[in-house]
């Protein structure tokens, strides 16, 4: 019969354990890749801003040394990522690929000019600088036309402002949250307890020694939650780097490293502080209490 029932308090203590182990590894899985959010909201937006091009039209007339010469000094200057030289027949055979039919032969010429398509660093994407470098070029001699898209680095700005402010503010909301959650598994998984915790003071047990099997069994759990949480924020960085490798989520290590070591620090500090403070709680309450 006793060994029946220790059998079945084994059972619930290991399920228990789980339970805290798996809300610990959840919560910190989450926090872990709203953080990575968090650091890599520049180079989400530096990716979008540099997929932005300024097309620059040649004149029919325009001579072909005049040409490489331009896309020579675009090719070295601050404000430029990449750049792409486009004949009119390279033109002219996108044009028929994405229409779907041959213009020319209703037109017997090619209408379309030369350009080049100059993608720039993201730093250089805002309203006011696209405006003075397409404004530059235009005073070329060479230099039919320069076409970029105002409203889109506009409305591209603004709203990397707003996305950038809101996850600020749902990462400092989460985090609490985050903070609540840890706390009330530790809580329920102290409260189970409780009247160990009173057994003990009743015989002499000082608060400390007391506190301290609790503390560093919850600490314990939320080390196996952390490396739980960190193992899969470890597999969906592998995913997301390999699915999108123009993030290059893994060129600086040192910031990963700085994260995980963070959501492991976390995960000790917060089960800790959980621990302390609701041993602290049953300690502080009367016999009669602890019922309630």
């Amino acid at each position: 019969m006793s060994t029946s029932f220790e059998r079945y308090q084994k059972r619930r203590l290991i399920s228990s354990y789980f339970s805290v182990v798996l809300s610990i590894a959840l919560v910190l899985f989450l926090l872990g890749m709203l953080g990575l959010l968090v650091l890599n909201t520049k180079k989400v937006a530096d990716h979008f801003k540099e997929q932005i091009a300024i097309t620059v039209y040649f004149n029919d007339d325009a001579k072909e040394e005049a040409m490489q010469n331009l896309t020579k000094s675009l090719d070295t200057a601050s404000y430029t990522r990449s750049v792409t030289f486009v004949s009119k027949e390279e033109a002219a055979k996108q044009t028929k690929e994405a229409i779907g039919e041959d213009f020319m032969e209703f037109l017997d010429y090619n209408p379309l000019q030369n350009s080049i398509d100059v993608y720039m660093n993201a730093d250089f994407v805002s309203s006011e600088k696209v405006e003075e470098i397409a404004a530059k070029l235009s005073e070329n001699s060479a230099v039919d036309e320069v076409s970029y898209d105002k409203p889109l680095i506009s409305l591209l700005n603004n709203n990397l402002k707003k996305i950038s402010f809101w996850v600020l503010i749902v990462s400092a909301l989460f985090t609490f949250i985050a903070v609540l959650l840890i706390n009330s598994s530790i809580r329920l998984s102290v409260y189970s307890k409780r009247f160990t915790i009173k057994t003990m003071q009743m015989v002499g047990a000082t608060k400390g020694f007391i506190r301290r099997p609790f503390i560093w069994n919850s600490v314990k759990l939320g080390m196996i939650g952390a490396i739980v949480a960190l193992i899969g924020m470890a597999a969906v960085i592998y995913y997301l780097n390999n699915s999108f490798a123009e993030l290059n989520l893994l060129a600086d290590k040192k910031i990963i490293l700085a994260l995980f070591g963070g959501v492991f620090l976390t995960g000790i500090i917060i089960t800790w502080l959980s621990t302390f403070f609701a041993t602290t709680r049953f300690l502080n309450l009367k016999t009669d209490e602890l019922y309630y």
